[in-house]
Parts: structure tokens; C-alpha cells; sequence
């Protein structure tokens, strides 16, 4: 939109904290080259128009906002004069290929001093050389080392992730060796028991009814229902005075076999009416072997699955052999995450899973999504102190997909609840935390999936919510990639951000900040 041209008072720029130690000749510049416009209630330009101009407030009220999935969201509201904001970075790359990173539009009748992109750019460069060198060091630096650590930060949490896994891994691995070991030596005594049973007394009717009898304790076992401690310490005592009444030594070795497979009195007395009592206690421990070899089989095959499980949420947590934007369901990207950060969790933290399992699947990176769920996740582990409950929530709410991690711990003080999102802000201690995790799922989130990540806390309740599109969006680049012919950069910091400044103070602060567009940088 279009303002109604104004003249430009020289004297009324020099009044502007930007202008103040300007001398005339440069104040006549900007007059000549610049102008003033006069802007009615509504937009003075929207996001993603080419970021042609700088403006500087001179009378009026402007707000700032930047649209997150299908609304616009209120960064800054000022009246303040000399607040400016448009093509601020436009020194850092040719004017032509940046864009307004965020909307601008006033509330009442208001003046702005509009310098073209062009003009602010060579301005910059011809009276203040040094700081525009010093600007450019700083903001190229400061992406340079983001980038630097945000690797560090993910090699970090790869090799935490690598050693929960592992140690995963070990407990079924060797859970596995063990039963395997066990089962070679029960397997020799079956053949050795088996020797001897077809060489004693036997009828041939008796071995076939033996045989059956073994064939049903199979199916036995594999239906056999877990017991209360105090149900099957009940058990094993009737099971070992039945031993003891039939003559049969080491009963209470026997007992507790038996009670794990499910087996009771009435099956000891259909063993016992089948064969004669010289040949009892061979048939039962025959049959103890079957026992311990079909309990052993079920625990390896538990433990290999349980192998499978956890190699299948790696894949499904590194979305390997997966084309990285998808369809996905969230609550697949959820247990994998939970399940690769069991061990990191650990015992003490509950984790409670409130899904709604209506909701669709959306578009989406998934193994993006991924490591915004393991930030949340160690962050919320590491604020309870291992030990609480952790409640992770999905449901639709406003038309888009609610992602909630709620946890017990202390909560965010209100007086640094505005920059945990601030790129290396960190409350751990020195070398325990880099202060890009909540930085770079803020990225992923709004930059990449056009969506919306916010904070609500108290002590005993904190919640970070992730609120996704449920519809897709053109693909964005991946951040901190190269756009073409533009400046390295990424998406927070791009020339053409359109940060406000209040002050003096904050002028300095806004033309180098790292970011313009998250919640608390706009507050």
C-alpha cells in the first residue's frame, strides 16, 4: 500500500535518535533521496513482498506481525518515534533478492520517513564503513558459529542417543546369549532323559499318552498367564507338597518351573495316572525339560523381538531409507523418540501417553520432527531431575495438530520464560548444554513446517506446545542452506528482517541480533 507523499522536514529527522549526529549535508541527502508518506489505518507492506524499503516512524502507531500457519501473529506494537524497520539488513546482500520477513501495518493516520533499499544501503556503506564491516562480521560470524555449534549440538545428542540405544540393545542381546546357553544344556538332558525313558519299563501306550502329555504342556506354556508373586508362591507350595507326597526329591527346585508355565495339580495327577510309580519321577523331570526348554524359547524369542522393536524405532526415529517430507503419522514419530530416550529418561520419570488417535497424518519432515521431540523430551527429563511424570498429549485444536509435552518439574521462571528460545540461552550448567536445542526446534517448527511452538508454565506444570498444519505448504529449504545468489544466512536473520528498534540501545541491539521473528525477541 501506498502512503499520500508529505515534505520532508529536515529539521524533524535530525530530532530521530537514528539522524541525531548527522550533519545538515547528510540530513539533505536523505530529504532528497528519501521521502515522506503519510499512511492510512491498514498494511504498509506484507510479508514475502520484496524488502525495497527502510521506514522510520515519525508520527502514528505501528504493529509488527509474522504469519504462523494460516494466522498472523503480533510481534511489536509502538508508537514510539524513530522505531524503524523493512530493508534494515539491506547492506548485506543486493536489495533486490530480499524479502519483508514479517508484515507491517498502522492503527491510525501515521508518518513514516521512507528510504529506498538502494539508497539506505549506500548511505550505510559511505559514511559508516567501519560499522558496516563490524555489522557484517558480526551477523556472518554469529550464523558461522550457530551453524558450527548446532552441529556440535546434534553430534551431542547423536551420541547420547547412540549410548541409550546401545544400552537397549545389551539387556535382550544378553538376555538372548543366556537363554541360548541354558537352552543347549536343557536340550542335552532332554535327549539324556529321553535315552533312559525309552530304555526303562514303559507300555507302549504309556509313551504315546507321555508324548501327548508333553505336546499339551507345549501348548500349555504358551498360554500360560502371568501370576501375582503371592498367587504363585501359593502355588509352588501346593505344587512342591505334590512332589513330596509322590516321592519325588528336589521338589522345590521343580515347583517354580511349573508354576511359570502355567501347569497345577490336576496336570501332576494326569501324569500320574498314565505312568506307574517307579516311573514317575522320570516322566516328570522328562517332562520339566520340556518346560524349561519351551520357557527358555519364549525368552529368546522375546528378547529378539524386543531387539527388532528398538532396531525398528532407530529406523523409524532416523527416518532412514525414507524420503525426508512425507505423510507421517505423529504418534509413530513420538514412540520411537520415547523409546530411543527410555534409557536417557530413565526409571524414576512416568511417561504417560494422552493420544488421540484421530487425527490425521500430516505432511510433514518427520526426522526433523524427530529431534523437536527429543529436545522437549531431554529438557523436560532433565527439569524433573529424573524423577515425575512426563505427559505427552496429541489432539486438534484450532484446525491444527497439538503436539504437548507436559512435565512435573519446577517450571521456567517468568523472568527468563521470554528467551528460552534465544539462540545459545542456556540455564545448565557450563558444558552440560550448548542453548540451541529449544533455538532449533523453534526453526524446525515455525520456519520449516510453518507451524507454531509455545511455553506455558508453573511449578508442576510446564508445557511446550507444538502446533503443526495439518494441510501441506510448499517445501521450505533446509535451514541455514544457501538460497541462490543470496548471502549465507539463516531464516530468522535473512536481510530484509524487519526488526524494530525502541531505542538507541535497542537500535545497536536489533541491527545485529541473530533473529527477529519468535515471540520473546518481540515482547
Amino acid at each position: 500500500m501506498s502512503g499520500r507523499p508529505m515534505p520532508c522536514d529536515i529539521k524533524e529527522l535530525s530530532t530521530l535518535f537514528l539522524f541525531e549526529k548527522l550533519d545538515a549535508e547528510q540530513l539533505g541527502r536523505l530529504c532528497g533521496e528519501g521521502r515522506v508518506e503519510l499512511f492510512e489505518p491498514g498494511h504498509v507492506y506484507e510479508e514475502g513482498e520484496p524488502a525495497t524499503c527502510f521506514f522510520v516512524l515519525l508520527e502514528g502507531t505501528l504493529v509488527m506481525s509474522r504469519r504462523v500457519g494460516g494466522d498472523d501473529v503480533e510481534i511489536n506494537r509502538t508508537s514510539q518515534r524513530g522505531v524503524y524497520a523493512g530493508a534494515m539488513q539491506a547492506y548485506l546482500a543486493a536489495p533486490e533478492e530480499a524479502r519483508y520477513k514479517g508484515s507491517l501495518r498502522v492503527t491510525e493516520p501515521s508518518r513514516f520517513f521512507i528510504l529506498p533499499a538502494e539508497t539506505f544501503s549506500a548511505v550505510l556503506r559511505e559514511w559508516f564503513p567501519m560499522a558496516v564491516h563490524l555489522l557484517e562480521g558480526l551477523f556472518f560470524g554469529s550464523q558461522n558459529t550457530q551453524r558450527t555449534i548446532g552441529q556440535r549440538e546434534r553430534l551431542l545428542a547423536l551420541g547420547s542417543l547412540s549410548a541409550g540405544l546401545t544400552h537397549e540393545l545389551n539387556n535382550p542381546a544378553a538376555a538372548a546369549v543366556r537363554a541360548t546357553s541354558a537352552l543347549r544344556g536343557r536340550v542335552a538332558g532332554m535327549r539324556h532323559k529321553l535315552g533312559m525313558i525309552a530304555a526303562g519299563p514303559y507300555a507302549r501306550d504309556a509313551l504315546e499318552t507321555l508324548v501327548e502329555i508333553q505336546e499339551r504342556t507345549a501348548e500349555q506354556v504358551a498360554k500360560a498367564t502371568p501370576l501375582s508373586p503371592l498367587e504363585a508362591s501359593d502355588r509352588e507350595d501346593a505344587l512342591g507338597d505334590w512332589f513330596d507326597d509322590h516321592g519325588i526329591s528336589g521338589g522345590w527346585e521343580l515347583a517354580p518351573t511349573f508354576v511359570q508355565a502355567g501347569l497345577d495339580i490336576d496336570w501332576l495327577d494326569q501324569v500320574a495316572a498314565t505312568v506307574d510309580d517307579g516311573t514317575l519321577e522320570g516322566a516328570i523331570r522328562w517332562l520339566n525339560y520340556t518346560v524349561e526348554t519351551e520357557l527358555l524359547m519364549n525368552e529368546i524369542e522375546d528378547s529378539t523381538t524386543r531387539v527388532s522393536n528398538l532396531v525398528n524405532a532407530a529406523k523409524q526415529y532416523s527416518q532412514l531409507d525414507r524420503a525426508p517430507y512425507q505423510v507421517a503419522d505423529v504418534h509413530e514419530l513420538l514412540d520411537s523418540t520415547l523409546m530411543m530416550l527410555a534409557g536417557k529418561i530413565g526409571s524414576g520419570v512416568r511417561i504417560v501417553k494422552d493420544y488421540d488417535r484421530s487425527v490425521p497424518r500430516i505432511p510433514a519432515y518427520p526426522g526433523e520432527l524427530n529431534q523437536v521431540w527429543t529436545n522437549l523430551i531431554d529438557n523436560a527429563a532433565s527439569a524433573m531431575g529424573g524423577e515425575g511424570t512426563l505427559t505427552v498429549r496429541t489432539a486438534l485444536e484450532r484446525e491444527q495438530l497439538l503436539v504437548e509435552f507436559r512435565d512435573t518439574g519446577p517450571g521456567v521462571p517468568e523472568e527468563i520464560r521470554g528467551r528460552i528460545f534465544d539462540p545459545f540461552f542456556t540455564t545448565k550448567p557450563v558444558g552440560e548444554g550448548t542453548g540451541l536445542g529449544l533455538d532449533i526446534s523453534w526453526r524446525i517448527v515455525v520456519n520449516k513446517h510453518h507451524g507454531h511452538l509455545q511455553v506455558h508454565s508453573e511449578p508442576g506444570d510446564t508445557r511446550f506446545q507444538v502446533f503443526l498444519p495439518l494441510t501441506a505448504e510448499e517445501p521450505d529449504p533446509e535451514p541455514g542452506s544457501r538460497p541462490d545468489s543470496a548471502p549465507d544466512s539463516e531464516p530468522r536473520s535473512a536481510p530484509g528482517s524487519e526488526l524494530v528498534a525502541e531505542s538507541p540501545t535497542e537500535s545497536t541491539t536489533a541491527s545485529t541480533s541473530t533473529g527477529s521473528d519468535t515471540p520473546q525477541e518481540a515482547s
